[in-house]
């Protein structure tokens, strides 16, 4: 049962998404937070068998820090406003914070020094739902007394807690399962996204991933300048259409469910800027960084030396929780750079001609994402030297490398390029019931379901943080 958590994969497909909404859907609504749970823990341990127990430790916990927040509000809402509980609240707050951040900083620290596999499977994901909720009570945007099985299946959800997107428990839980409504309209809406998803992952991400790989068993040091670039551009496509494809999956099997659309990606590529491009880009995580990191240490209110901090703060935080080797860190600081540059010296460049902001987005991007992919600090230097050919170190290795794999892979990268345009998603979706465009989804579908099937297939990229 353990691919069942690969939501592009068979098992998940069409055995245990299935399972879950026919019981889910005949169950009495206010049951229905306890059938999400419980599929969510089995779901979890068919991954985690051991690795379930923290999960389940940590909710329990979580759930307990939130009760006593709670109660203080209520304290202070009947008209007791004591420092006592003034205290109380924040050191409970605190607690809950350093419990959760230490757990996850730990678990990172071991999977880097002893082995990866003693990170668990959506550690970051659910820790951070967890510190969102604490917080949240304690700034009483939760009004009403959260229950256990609301809260357990709000931190546990399976369709959220290997790869986000990171949700907030007013957005939808604290409903208790009773309001949550799905007309047929809105479950055939959920099964457009999840095929469109589906295909995205399998039909895109996954074919373009043979020409990054191809890269690396080649060897950096072989590939010619040209072919150094196309491997920049591809990785930036397989990492989008990989983690866009597994949002949409994931927000379309809620929409099944009763939930809201969940928007984790607005077209970043048509930014117009770095800054624009991660507020688009894996929209939850940002927000919750936002949040909960950045208006708390003052934002932008304190003058430019404090935003400047606090931005800083923020990308290097960012950079440590995908990863703790150097390479992340480099990542979260060229962003940081990048973000500085065009809100203090490019901006009033960039509000009079778009171009600095699209040359940021389809020129820099594809650099740092390639600063995100390779670990190893020499072999990143290395490619590096491939793309910028100074000293010599960008000859070409292999004469027409670069046009054998454009030949092989340009389908896959069109077809990438044309899905960055805006207008040609929303067109689909328009169009979502025209017998034509169902005509091509069930083709795009059966298509994705056979390479799911019958080649090896990758995980998705980020079941590795």
């Amino acid at each position: 049962m353990g691919n069942i958590v690969v939501l592009s994969s068979a098992e998940f497909l069409f055995r245990f998404l299935p399972a879950f909404l026919a019981v889910y859907w005949i169950t009495p609504r206010r049951y229905r937070n306890a059938v999400l749970f419980g599929a969510s823990i089995l779901f979890y341990a068919s991954a985690e068998p051991v690795f379930v127990f923290v999960l389940l430790g940590l909710t329990i916990v979580n759930y307990l820090g939130g009760q006593a927040v709670y109660a203080a509000n209520l304290t202070e809402k009947r008209g007791i406003h004591s420092p006592g509980v003034q205290r109380k609240r924040k050191k409970v707050l605190a607690g809950m914070v350093c419990l959760d951040a230490a757990v996850l900083i730990l678990c990172k620290i071991l999977a880097l020094a002893v082995r990866p596999g003693l990170l668990p499977l959506g550690l970051s994901f659910y820790i951070f739902k967890m510190i969102s909720y604490e917080a949240d009570l304690y700034r009483k945007e939760i009004r009403q007394r959260p229950t256990f099985l609301s809260t357990a299946a709000y931190f546990t959800m399976f369709l959220q807690i290997t790869e986000g997107p990171i949700m907030r428990y007013e957005d939808g839980f604290h409903k208790r399962g009773a309001l949550r409504k799905c007309s047929r309209a809105r479950f055939e809406d959920g099964l457009v996204y999840v095929v469109i998803g589906l295909g995205m992952k399998t039909l895109l991400a996954d074919r373009v991933a043979i020409l990054w790989n191809e890269l690396a068993k080649i060897g950096y040091d072989s590939i010619s300048t040209p072919l150094a670039w196309l491997g920049a551009y591809a990785y930036s496509m397989e990492l989008y259409y990989d983690f866009w494809g597994y949002s949409l999956i994931a927000a379309g099997a809620g929409m099944m469910a009763g939930f809201d659309f969940v928007e984790n990606f607005a077209h970043p590529y048509a930014a117009n800027g770095v800054g624009d491009f991660y507020r688009r880009w894996h929209a939850t995580l940002g927000s919750w960084f936002r949040d909960y990191i950045y208006i708390p240490l003052g934002g932008s209110r304190a003058g430019n030396a404090a935003t400047l901090r606090n931005l800083f703060i923020v990308w290097v935080l960012t950079g440590l929780w995908h990863g703790g080797t150097l390479n992340f860190v480099l990542w979260g600081l060229s962003l940081f750079v990048l973000i500085a540059l065009e809100k203090f010296v490019l901006r009033n460049v960039m509000q009079r001609s778009a171009v600095p902001g699209h040359f940021n987005v389809w020129v820099l991007i594809p650099l740092t994402w390639v600063v995100f992919a390779i670990t190893d600090l020499d072999q990143l230097k290395l490619y590096f030297g491939r793309l910028f050919p100074f000293f010599g170190m960008g000859q070409t290795a292999v004469p027409g490398d670069f046009v054998h794999y454009l030949a092989l892979f340009w389908p896959y990268l069109a077809a990438g390029v044309i899905l960055t345009v805006p207008g040609v998603f929303r067109a689909i979706m328009r169009n979502r019931r025209h017998p034509l465009v169902v005509a091509l989804l069930t083709v795009m579908f059966w298509g994705a379901v056979y390479f799911s099937v019958t080649t090896t297939g990758n995980r998705f990229l980020y079941l590795n943080f």
